[in-house]
């Protein structure tokens, strides 16, 4: 059994893993001032980003789920992975060796799972890509070179051979020290009756990598059509590879479609490749299954998919009824995107392999750049299926159309694609064609249950709550700001429990007296042993922004402070009133006028504070 890594070695992985790189590996990150950054959050989905990351504390927040931690969080969180497995993860990716105690540090022997995967598809990659050059290869070799690729090429993307016999791989990895389990639940082999078979053979074969970088399967094509099997053969499901959540060529293309705000989809690897070379940079392809919503979360986590965005989705497809049926598909998930879709039709029917072949690197940019409208594709394809020379297929034609153009949310894109349906279909009458529409739209769309948002967080609306907020996040990031102020105001001035609580462990931890100038020290020692929810409190105030510039912090700490105790001043005189007033001052006037002297001294407090606060 693996021993407990370091705390050494896990402090080490946090210093050397910059939050910022690492979420900027899997989100666009922008900046979002104070020294902040934000972004798409990847754990629910939203329209705006409300995913904050602290690079100077070494935090991250979800304002609109709620979650937040550090590094190793994050990649547990992503990743679905155990602590420990997340660190192995995070010291691969920054070379460090890591040690083990209650037995010290055993190469290759007590790694996580994940870990132990990623080496064995590292090893299988290189493995493939070396056989590429072997005399058997020449056929996936000659296949290359008919689609217009070089070895240069070949090299680029990773592609190798796999070769035509039942152990080859399987007996390379277990010398290198993997087992028979690993390569069967990796998918890299089958089990056969004397032990693992490859599960690739004979045949050329792409790497297939995450956002990161890591090969976590593959995708081989056969070579010769007479063998048994399917044309394209991919990696099973495993704890690497999900079809449904992976692209390939993403960790290519990620910066060019951040950068660009464009994403063009293709369908196959060799598309993927013309793509790239031909100067679209962002192109990428499913993998061995439809285009789907897990899909389409990764593509706007790196297009900063958000309300007003200018970012662009481009669907490429076959100019045949395949095509046609695999954008309708494609619509079905279109408004799921805030940014804008299109699609690229070739319409002599080639795909972009052949199109770079035939017509060189220049028709493929000029295919992207002709795209259209995924809403005006879509009818105008299933207008394509009727007769629109004769009233009846007109009208046929309409009703089929008309559901597309009455599922399109957008209210006033609906009335504009409404008219351009009626011009498409040559009625000349928009008001026949838009009511036929809302006849459609009112019928054909059953109400649906609202799905359940993430978990809101504390409603700070509120003055007096924003006030408590901005206090505990001053005590949090800059808690030498406060001074002993904060820590002889009490747990009474928070109305809200999270907020309370925290102010009791911020004082359990020392109190802002111990705190020095903060920082990432003081944060980690607050989230020392607290519960999952005090830490998400903790890990949100870590990260918000301060409403106040660098230059006045001073001043805006000591108003925000002063604001709380009047908030808490103005309490205290309601309930010192609240008191009086049942108060006889006749039969009891020895406690009235105590508790007058005590009102005038609360008052002159009060006047006192409400100067100091509006120095904000």
């Amino acid at each position: 059994m693996a021993g407990r890594i370091s705390d050494e070695d896990i402090a080490l992985v946090r210093e050397r893993s910059p939050i910022a790189d690492i979420v900027g590996e899997h989100i666009q990150l922008r900046n979002a001032g104070g020294g902040n950054l934000k972004g798409l959050c990847p754990f629910h989905d939203e329209k705006s980003p409300s995913f904050n990351v602290t690079p100077t504390r070494g935090y991250w927040y979800c304002f609109g789920c709620a979650e937040g931690g550090d590094v190793i969080t994050f990649v547990r969180r992503l990743e679905h992975l155990s602590f420990g497995e997340a660190v192995e993860r995070l010291a691969n990716r920054a070379g460090i060796q890591l040690r083990y105690e209650q037995g010290g540090y055993v190469p290759g022997r007590e790694q996580g799972e994940r870990s132990r995967l990623i080496e064995a598809h590292r090893a299988a990659a290189e493995f493939y890509a070396s056989k590429l050059s072997a005399p058997d290869a020449a056929i996936g070799r000659k296949f290359l070179s008919e689609r217009g690729f070089e070895r240069v090429d070949a090299e680029h993307f990773g592609v190798g051979y796999a070769p035509a016999e039942w152990e080859a791989l399987a007996r390379h990895l277990m010398a290198r020290g993997f087992t028979s389990a690993e390569l069967i639940k990796g998918g890299l082999a089958k089990e056969g009756r004397r032990g693992p078979i490859d599960r690739f053979r004979g045949r050329l074969v792409w790497p297939i990598r995450d956002i990161t970088g890591d090969v976590i399967g593959f995708g081989a094509r056969k070579l010769n059509d007479a063998e048994d099997g399917p044309k394209y053969l991919n990696t099973p499901e495993s704890p690497l590879y999900k079809k449904s959540e992976v692209l390939y060529g993403v960790d290519l293309a990620k910066r060019e479609i951040s950068k660009r705000s464009q994403a063009v989809i293709v369908e196959g690897y060799t598309d993927v490749m013309a793509c790239h070379l031909s100067g679209v940079p962002t192109a990428v392809a499913t993998c061995g299954t439809a285009f789907g919503e897990e899909h389409i979360k990764v593509l706007r986590r790196l297009l900063l998919d958000q309300s007003g965005s200018q970012g662009e989705v481009v669907f490429t497809f076959d100019g045949d009824a395949a095509g046609q049926k695999a954008a309708l598909r494609a619509f079905a998930d279109e408004q799921k995107f805030v940014t804008q879709t299109f699609v690229a039709v070739q319409p002599d029917g080639l795909d972009p392999c052949d199109l770079r072949v035939r017509q060189g690197e220049a028709a493929v940019r000029d295919l992207i750049a002709s795209r259209e409208p995924l809403f005006a594709f879509a009818i105008r394809s299933m207008i394509s299926r009727y007769d629109v020379s004769t009233n009846e297929g007109r009208l046929s034609a309409l009703d089929a159309a008309a559901p597309i153009v009455a599922g399109i949310k957008d209210r006033a894109l609906r009335q504009l694609y409404g008219v351009d349906l009626d011009r498409w279909l040559g009625f000349n009458n928009e008001r026949f064609v838009m009511d036929r529409i809302a006849e459609i739209s009112a019928t054909a769309q059953p109400r649906q249950q609202r799905p359940a948002g993430p978990r809101k967080v504390a409603d700070l609306t509120d003055p007096g709550v924003r006030t408590e907020a901005e206090v505990l996040k001053l005590a949090v990031q800059r808690p030498a700001l406060l001074g002993p102020g904060f820590d002889a105001i009490g747990p009474a001035a928070f109305t809200l429990p999270e907020h309370a609580a925290l102010y009791k462990l911020v004082m359990d931890t020392g109190g802002t007296a111990a705190a020095g100038h903060g920082g990432r020290e003081w944060v980690d020692r607050l989230l020392g042993g607290v519960t999952d929810a005090l830490r998400g409190v903790v890990t949100r105030f870590a990260v918000e922004e301060l409403r106040a510039d660098v230059a006045s912090e001073e001043r805006y700490a000591s108003a925000m402070l002063a604001a709380l105790e009047l908030v808490s001043a103005v309490r205290a005189i309601e309930q010192l009133k609240s008191r009086m007033q049942r108060t006889n001052p006749v039969e009891e006037q020895q406690e009235y006028n105590r508790l007058f002297g005590e009102l005038v001294a609360l008052e002159q407090q009060r006047r006192v504070l409400k100067e100091r606060a509006a120095g904000s």
